[in-house]
Formats: structure tokens, C-alpha cells, sequence
């Protein structure tokens, strides 16, 4: 994994290059950098990657609102955008181009898929977590302890059941068209007042905690059975949260507390692993719908080859920039700010499993899944989820997941 400093180029730097020659040529020139980046070089790359993309004029151009993400947090949490963006603008020589709209600019986790279907973007990046306020559907994602691994997590999104229980659903349904994502598990970050407590082992030393929840219904459900109190507040509001203690934790995932700077005020980064967390590029079903045929197989290859990029420079960034090992490396964000990683057992997790998850506490669950199983045209799809999850070993490496084209049956 290729490795950037930025430090010799300000925020004011970035800005100043960003203005003149777009933000999309300058976050793709970025891209394609590695080792210590001076305002210099970023500007003549920038410059380079403008007028490449801008040699011709495009058939369609397409706003992508891309929540809060910048250039510094996208070389943390490794999502497949910068990669999707690079890929369709070469693959239709130009007759695609992507106007990448970050840092909340356009919409935020709440309601990039609500400006998605008023048409305002085309494209939008988030979590599925946030965006099932506007789009229910993605809490299909969400049962509790339904994946038992990030490695379970890639193998179902390239496989072609996501196609007959998530995608065409979503499509159908809320008009959106799911591209590509992320993959990790949601645990219980700790904020200061655990810094000097006994690293957490079980689901059972956080009970009575209160902890912020995001937007989706389901996960709701497992934090009240674990007794963790979910707290809605919003993204962006989190941070302040467990800085002022209004809050003692926030249920996330591990790269998402480094790219959005809240590793100074967490202490503790409790892998319960319980739900999703998958932050995820999606398309407007109508925008895609406008595309000839042959720019629509352009886009669900660029798709393809995001997801891969995805799986596998987002498994070297947890370990190598973010810290989410044992032991961590030197450098990481983890180690900078003294967070712990409390790594469960598989009987600590089995424990938790057992207090929430349908499978052994199927009553809280079973209108939410009724619901569910309604959109996706009566399939049941927790158990077929769940038993696609479990194709492969559960300690197989994420890496090690063969990507397929899950259009193609």
C-alpha cells in the first residue's frame, strides 16, 4: 500500500489547488501520488489530471455527493471511490465524468440518499447504516451476528443472491442502485472515561452504557438487548458527543473513529462485531437508467473493480494506518492516541450473539423481518444471508475472498 504524507501541503493549499482545477482532478491526481506530497507536485499532477480529463466533452456528466469525505480521510478508510471515479472516466474515454462533491458540501450521512432520489446528485457515498433512514431496505444488512466475519461480508456482496435479497429490492423499491462498499464490523468505541479501566472482554462489562446508534432500525434492536442503550445522534454530532461525555461510546467501526479525528477521545475500540458497518457507493436508478447500454456495462465493471479495490487496500489500511491490530504498529492512528483494541473471544462474542441475535432471540425481530422479506418478494432473507455467509471458513482472510461479477449469474 502505497504511503502519502501530506504534511507540506495545507488545508489553504489544498483549496487553492482544488479551486483551480476542480476538486475531482485534484483528489485523483492525489490519488495516484505516493511518499511526501509538496504543494509543487500536487498542483503539477493536478494540472496534468485536468486536462486529461477535460480533453474532450462528456456525454454525462454526474455529481457524486460524497458525504464528508476529503483527501486526508480517504487514504484511511479505503472505500473504492477515488478508484471507481479514475476507472469510468478512462474505461468510456471520457464520455462519463464523475464531479466528486465531499466534505458534507452537498449532503451528509443522513441525506445523501434522500438527495439522490430528489435527483440533486447521481451518485452518493455513506453508510447503508445512515442512509436506511431514506431508504428502509438497507436494513437488510443488519440483522444482528447475521456475518460472522468481514470475509463473509465481501463473499455476499459478490455473490448473486445480494442481486434477489439487497440490490434489486433496493432498486425497485427506493430507486437506488447499489454499486460497491467497505467492508467491516460494527463494535462499541469507548470514550475517555474507559481510558484508565480494564480493557473490556465482555459485551457484559459495557451494559448500561449509553451509546450513540446510527440511522438504521435493526441495530437498535441488538443494543437494547445487550443493554447498550442506543442514543440517535447524528454523524456528525458524535464527536462532540463523547468529547463533552454526553454519551459513553458510539457503536461504529474501527476506520471510521480514525478518518473522522475521534481517536483523541476514544479510548477503547471494543470489536463486538454484532452488525455492518459498510460505507458504500450507490447510483440514482434513473441515472443509470439514461446511460446507452454500453456506458451502463462500463459503470457495473468500474463497480466491480472499485469493490475489489476496496476489499483489499481497505485491509491494509486497518493495519497499517489505522491500528487495528494486536499488537499495533508504530505510527498507526490507534497507537498515536493510546487506543485499545479489545479483541473478544469467540466465546465473548458467542455470548453476545446469543443475547440478540434472530437466531436465538427471533421475538424482537420478527415484524422488522416480515417487512423485509415482503420487499424482497417473500424470500427470507435473514436465513439466506446467513447461510451465504457461512460458505466460506469463518477464519478466512478477507483478502482472500475471489471476487465475482455478481450481475452474472
Amino acid at each position: 500500500m502505497n504511503k502519502r504524507d501530506l504534511s507540506g501541503v495545507s488545508r489553504r493549499d489544498f483549496l487553492r489547488v482544488s479551486k483551480r482545477f476542480g476538486l475531482s482532478s485534484t483528489l485523483l491526481a492525489l490519488g495516484g501520488m505516493a511518499g511526501t506530497i509538496t504543494l509543487p507536485q500536487l498542483a503539477k499532477a493536478a494540472e496534468s489530471t485536468y486536462q486529461k480529463r477535460f480533453s474532450k466533452e462528456p456525454r454525462h456528466t454526474l455529481r457524486h455527493g460524497a458525504a464528508g469525505f476529503n483527501a486526508r480521510n480517504l487514504m484511511i478508510e479505503r472505500t473504492g471511490i477515488l478508484e471507481f471515479i479514475r476507472d469510468i472516466e478512462e474505461r468510456t474515454d471520457g464520455e462519463i465524468r464523475i464531479e466528486f462533491i465531499g466534505d458534507n458540501q452537498i449532503c451528509g450521512q443522513l441525506d445523501c440518499v434522500s438527495k439522490t432520489q430528489e435527483g440533486i446528485v447521481d451518485l452518493f457515498s455513506a453508510s447503508t447504516q445512515n442512509s436506511a433512514g431514506g431508504a428502509p431496505h438497507y436494513n437488510v444488512l443488519d440483522y444482528a451476528y447475521m456475518f460472522p466475519s468481514r470475509a463473509s461480508q465481501y463473499h455476499f456482496f459478490y455473490h448473486p443472491i445480494s442481486n434477489t435479497v439487497f440490490r434489486e429490492p433496493l432498486e425497485r423499491r427506493h430507486g437506488i442502485k447499489f454499486l460497491f462498499t467497505h467492508c467491516e464490523l460494527r463494535g462499541i468505541m469507548l470514550g475517555n472515561t474507559w481510558r484508565d479501566r480494564p480493557t473490556v472482554t465482555s459485551v457484559t462489562d459495557i451494559a448500561g452504557t449509553r451509546n450513540r446508534v446510527t440511522g438504521t432500525q435493526l441495530g437498535r434492536i441488538a443494543m437494547e438487548l445487550m443493554k447498550l442503550n442506543p442514543a440517535p445522534i447524528a454523524w456528525e454530532e458524535t464527536l462532540d458527543g463523547l468529547r463533552q461525555g454526553l454519551i459513553d461510546g458510539a457503536e461504529t467501526w474501527a476506520s471510521a473513529v480514525a478518518y473522522a479525528n475521534m481517536t483523541p477521545v476514544v479510548s477503547q475500540c471494543v470489536d463486538l462485531r454484532f452488525f455492518c458497518g459498510t460505507e458504500h457507493t450507490a447510483m440514482s436508478a434513473e441515472s443509470f437508467d439514461r446511460l446507452d447500454g454500453d456506458l451502463q456495462d462500463a459503470v457495473m465493471e468500474s463497480a466491480y473493480l472499485a469493490q475489489i479495490a476496496a476489499q483489499y487496500s481497505n485491509e491494509a489500511a486497518l493495519v497499517n494506518t489505522v491500528g487495528f491490530s494486536d499488537p499495533q504498529k508504530e505510527g498507526t492512528i490507534f497507537a498515536k492516541h493510546g487506543v485499545r483494541v479489545a479483541f473478544l473471544s469467540p466465546e465473548a462474542r458467542r455470548e453476545a450473539e446469543e443475547m440478540c441475535s434472530p437466531e436465538f432471540v427471533p421475538g424482537p425481530w420478527e415484524q422488522w423481518r416480515e417487512r423485509i422479506n415482503a420487499w424482497a418478494d417473500g424470500v427470507d432473507t435473514y436465513t439466506e444471508i446467513h447461510r451465504v455467509a457461512r460458505e466460506i471458513p469463518v477464519d478466512m482472510l478477507a483478502e482472500n475472498v475471489e471476487p465475482r461479477r455478481w450481475w452474472r449469474t
